[in-house]
Parts: structure tokens; sequence; C-alpha cells
């Protein structure tokens, strides 16, 4: 079998080994591949795993070779399904690698936001702390999250798992999902509506799938709701924000801070009102990537492969 990875370098930079891909067999490997490079590489594949590199109705009428796409990710958007299913194109992806790693950057945002660890740790390499007048200095209001009330959008494995860690700081936890029953107890979250999460919450933890319904789910309506300097961390998906009303919010002070994965466009333009904001703290892409995280994507992958060669079922998604 001729296997091609068009984009492996956000998920082995060079620290993972592809030897089991090897041995199933012949692997051509490219770090990153542009649109007008796919068809190209991929012309004689027959087993082609990408990333981000999209695998549209166009591209796969141009893979005559074509039996199997695996994406190394959970989300598979950058995949026409129905028209790969339509061409008896089975179509894996690698649900559940990440969780642990998105929860702990889920944290590492809340607790960055609360002890502003990076608004402290800057102030102190500029000489602040050396100048001060008292033995004990800080950039601003340190706050304890413990008693606060965290409110998750989306109550799926990621969800249920910032939920539980929250609860271990003796945090609140409310949590609203359109599968949820209002009122009702969840793993020691209470389901409530949106705007009632929005509104009463000290911080707001975004954790749904992007769909026609959460595009742009934060917004100035939204905004104007809730609880005068909440928090909001956003480790889903950045088309969940409406980026320009975020950063008028953080500019009002409405919002107290944000801390965010993800955004619109990945790079970012220069442009983008985020980058400017007040109180705003930005990763780049990359609570998904831990070493042990991505260790778990290959092996997922590995095995998805392995199953297809078999007649086997397994992760498909189309």
């Amino acid at each position: 079998m001729k296997i091609v990875v068009l984009d492996a370098y956000t998920t082995n930079p060079g620290d993972l080994s592809w030897a089991e891909l090897e041995q199933i067999g012949q692997l051509t490997i490219y770090d990153r591949t542009s649109p007008d490079q796919t068809v190209s590489r991929a012309f004689e594949a027959e087993a082609v795993l990408t990333n981000k590199v999209v695998l549209d109705k166009r591209i796969i009428d141009a893979l005559p070779n074509l039996k199997y796409i695996g994406v190394l990710a959970t989300g598979a958007n950058v995949v026409d399904l129905s028209y790969a299913r339509a061409k008896g194109i089975v179509v894996t992806n690698a649900p559940g690698y990440s969780t642990e790693s998105v929860v702990q950057a889920t944290f590492a945002h809340i607790l960055n936001l609360a002890t502003r660890l990076v608004d402290n740790t800057n102030a102190t390499r500029s000489g602040g702390w050396v100048v001060s007048p008292d033995f004990s200095f800080s950039k601003g209001r340190i706050t304890e999250i413990w008693r606060k009330q965290l409110g998750i959008v989306g109550f799926g494995t990621i969800g249920r798992r910032v939920a539980q860690v929250a609860l271990s700081f003796g945090m609140e936890v409310v949590a609203y999902g359109p599968r949820l029953n209002v009122g009702k107890e969840y793993d020691g979250a209470t389901a409530i509506g949106l705007e009632e999460l929005f509104s009463s919450s000290d911080i707001v933890s975004l954790h749904c799938p992007l769909t026609d319904a959460t595009r742009a789910i934060v917004n100035a309506k939204s905004l104007s709701s809730v609880k005068p300097g909440a928090w909001l961390v956003n480790t889903g998906r950045g088309a969940l924000l409406d980026e320009l009303a975020v950063a008028d919010a953080l500019v009002s002070g409405r919002l107290g801070g944000l801390g965010v994965d993800v955004l619109s466009t990945e790079p970012p333009k220069a442009t983008n009102p985020l980058i400017s904001a007040p109180n705003c703290f930005i990763t780049p892409h990359n609570a998904w990537a831990s070493y042990e995280a991505r260790t778990r994507l290959v092996q997922i992958v590995v095995e998805n492969l392995k199953a297809f060669i078999d007649n086997r079922r397994l992760n498909v998604v189309n």
C-alpha cells in the first residue's frame, strides 16, 4: 500500500517515530503541503493522511487510487465526507487522544488569569520587583478560583473532564449542552440555560463543536449579559467567538480576561483584534499538542489504518 502523509510536522516535529506506518506500506511523508501540491503528492496514494490539508470533491476526483483517508485529528471537516462515502472511500479520525492535554491547557489559562502569572513574570523580568518598595509585588489583583462558578459550554468528553477538575478545585460547576436537561445534575455539574450560564458564571469555558448553531456563540448580545468582569476561556474552535465583539468587551472591561488557544484564522492576521486586546492571553493552537497526546494520536492513526486493511471499521466517520 502506498501511504502519503501530507502535513506531518505538527503531529511529529521529529520527536516521534513513523516506524509502524512504514511497516504497513510504502510511506512518503511531507511536513507541509500547499493546496496546489496536494494532487501531485497524493496522486499515486491508496491511503492519504491529513491534518489540515483539505481533501474536497475536486481533490478526491483527481486521486485515482485513493481508497482511504485518515484524519490526524478529531475534527474531520477538512474532508468532504459525503462525497468520499459516495466514492467508496473510507475516512477515519482520531477521537479522544488530546482530552487530558486540552483540559490541562484550559486550567493553565484559568490559573494564569487567577494568579496573573504571565503579567507578574514579565513584570519581574523587566525589573518591576527589583524596584518595588515591598517584599510582595503584583501587577494586579490575584483571585482564588475556589467557590467561583465555572460555566462549561459543551459537555462532551472534554467538558466533563474539565468539570471534574474544576470540582477538585472547589469550584461550582454549571453546564450547557443541547442534550442536557435543565436542572439535572451531570457528574457534579448542574445543567442550566445558555443565557443564565453567561449571566451567572465567573468563568465561561467553551468546549462545544463548531456548527451553524455555535458559530459566534459568544457575540455582542451574549457578552451584554455576562457577569461584569467575568473571564472567558476558549480551547475549542476560534470561530465560536465574534472576535471583534470580544475585543470590545475586553477594552470596555465587560470581560475581565480572556484565555484562548484558537483563533478564527490560523495562523492569525496581524490585524486580529484579540492580539492587541487588554487582558487577553493567546496560545498558538497547541493545547492538543503535548508529547503524550501526539504519541496517542499516532498510535490511533496506525490502528485505524490496520483495521481498514483487515476490513474492520475503526473510528470511521463517513
